[in-house]
C-alpha cells in the first residue's frame, strides 16, 4: 500500500519543531555575509527567483549548503541529469490566477497596437494548490559551483541599501542607551539602542530591520493584530512573522542575519506548530508579505540598478535559460502557445489556445526553434505560477499596548 504523503505544512511544522528543539531552525542561526554563497535562501536555477513562502523552510530544513533547485524536468530540459537514486525535497505552488487570450464580444483574439495578442489575468474562483519535488545542485550532474559574495563585484553596499531602506520607509526611529529594542503600537515608534553598543554594523541593521517587520503591522500599513501581551500566542506568533522575515530581508540586502534574543520564544512556537501545525503557512506568507513591503523602499530595486551578484548566483543562468520548458507562454504569429509538459529526447508538450489544440515539439522542429528565439527576444513570457496571500486584518486605536521587543 502506498504511504500517504504528510501535508507541506505539517512536514514542515514538525521539522521545524525538531529543530526548535535543537537550536537549528533556520532563522535561529546567524550568518554573515562574509565568504558566503549568494544568495544563501533557496532560488530556482533557471529562474534566478527565490523560493516563497513556505517553501523556504522546507528547503532550508533539507539540510543543503547550495541554494540552487529545480526539478526533475527542469533539470532534464536543461541538460542536466539527477543523480541515480536521490530523493526530491516537497514545496507547493498556489496559482491564484489563470492568464488567458483576451476577445472580444464576438470572440475575435484581441491584438494591440503592435499586432501581438492582448491577454489577462482572470482570478480563479478557487486557488490551485499542486505539489512538486524538486532537487538541489548537489543531487544534480551537470551544475557547476558557485562563487562566494567576496567574488562577486559590488556596486551597491548592502550597508548603505539597508540604512536608504529605514530612511524611505519614514518610521520613527528612537535612538536610546540602554539593552532594549523594540517596536511601540501606541506612539508608532521604534526603539533601538546607541550604534556604539553594536558590536558589528550589520547586528545594528538586522536588529533594526526585526522591529521595522513589527512596524509593518500598523492598521496603516499591513494591518495585522498587535494587541498581544508577552507569554501569549498571539506575541509569539508575530515575533515569528518578524523573526522569519528579518532572516528573507538579510538575504535580500545582503546583509547576514543575526537572531538576537529569540531563546524566550522557543517554547511558545513549540507549542505553537505543535497544536497547529497550518500556523507555520500562515506565518510564511506573512513573512512574505513584511519583506515585500519594506523591500518597496529599497533605493536598489526602485532605480533599478544591476545586481552584479546575480550572475554569482547561477553561473550557468544564460546558458539554462536557452531552451523551453514547462510553464511558458509565447505568443508567435498572433498565436498563444503554452508549454504544457515535457517528455523522453527533449520533447515537449504544447497547447495552441486560440485553436484548443495539444500536440508535441521535438527539438529538431522548425517550431521549437521559432518559438525558442521568440521567447528569448520577448518579454511576454510569464512563468507557471503565482503566489497566494491571505488578507489579515487587525487593528487598535487608543489602548494600553504592550511594546514588540526583539
Amino acid at each position: 500500500m502506498k504511504k500517504e504523503t504528510k501535508d507541506l505544512h505539517v512536514q514542515v511544522a514538525e521539522g521545524l519543531i525538531k529543530a526548535l528543539q535543537a537550536g537549528t531552525a533556520p532563522w535561529q542561526r546567524p550568518w554573515s555575509t562574509e565568504g558566503l554563497l549568494i544568495p544563501r535562501l533557496p532560488y530556482n536555477a533557471i529562474s534566478g527567483k527565490r523560493y516563497q513562502g513556505i517553501n523556504v523552510l522546507s528547503l532550508l530544513l533539507s539540510g543543503r549548503e547550495d541554494p540552487r533547485w529545480l526539478t526533475f524536468k527542469q533539470a532534464e530540459a536543461a541538460g542536466f541529469m539527477v543523480k541515480s537514486g536521490e530523493k526530491g525535497t516537497l514545496i507547493q505552488f498556489v496559482k491564484t490566477v489563470q492568464r488567458v487570450t483576451k476577445r472580444d464580444s464576438g470572440g475575435q483574439i484581441i491584438l494591440d497596437d503592435n499586432h501581438k495578442v492582448v491577454t489577462e489575468d482572470r482570478p480563479l474562483t478557487k486557488a490551485i494548490i499542486s505539489n512538486a519535488w524538486v532537487f538541489n545542485a548537489a543531487q544534480i550532474q551537470g551544475l557547476g559551483a558557485l562563487v562566494s559574495l567576496a567574488a562577486a563585484s559590488k556596486k551597491w553596499e548592502p550597508l548603505e541599501r539597508a540604512e536608504g531602506l529605514i530612511k524611505n520607509s519614514g518610521a520613527t526611529i528612537r535612538h536610546l542607551a540602554g539593552d532594549e529594542a523594540y517596536y511601540d503600537l501606541r506612539t508608532d515608534s521604534i526603539t533601538i539602542p546607541e550604534h556604539s553598543q553594536f558590536d558589528a554594523a550589520d547586528k545594528y541593521y538586522a536588529t533594526l530591520l526585526h522591529e521595522l517587520g513589527h512596524w509593518t503591522g500598523h492598521s496603516s500599513r499591513l494591518d495585522r493584530s498587535l494587541f498581544n501581551f508577552p507569554g501569549s500566542p498571539g506575541y509569539a506568533r508575530e515575533e515569528l512573522r518578524a523573526e522569519i522575515a528579518s532572516m528573507m530581508l538579510g538575504d535580500s540586502l545582503g546583509i547576514g542575519h543575526d537572531p538576537g534574543q529569540h531563546s524566550a520564544y522557543v517554547a511558545a512556537w513549540i507549542q505553537l506548530l505543535t497544536d497547529s501545525p497550518f500556523e507555520i503557512h500562515k506565518a510564511a506568507t506573512d513573512a512574505e508579505k513584511i519583506t515585500a513591503f519594506l523591500l518597496s523602499f529599497d533605493n536598489k530595486l526602485a532605480q533599478d540598478l544591476e545586481n552584479p551578484a546575480q550572475q554569482a548566483w547561477n553561473p550557468q543562468k544564460s546558458a539554462v535559460r536557452k531552451f523551453l520548458t514547462t510553464g511558458d507562454e509565447i505568443f508567435y504569429k498572433d498565436k498563444h502557445y503554452q508549454i504544457t509538459g515535457h517528455l523522453k529526447q527533449g520533447r515537449i508538450k504544447v497547447f495552441e489556445e486560440g485553436s484548443g489544440t495539444h500536440f508535441i515539439v521535438s527539438r529538431t522542429d522548425k517550431l521549437y526553434t521559432s518559438l525558442l528565439d521568440c521567447k528569448l527576444a520577448s518579454s511576454f513570457c510569464q512563468g507557471p505560477f503565482l503566489t497566494a496571500t491571505e488578507p489579515s486584518t487587525g487593528s487598535v486605536e487608543n489602548q494600553h499596548l504592550p511594546n514588540l521587543k526583539r
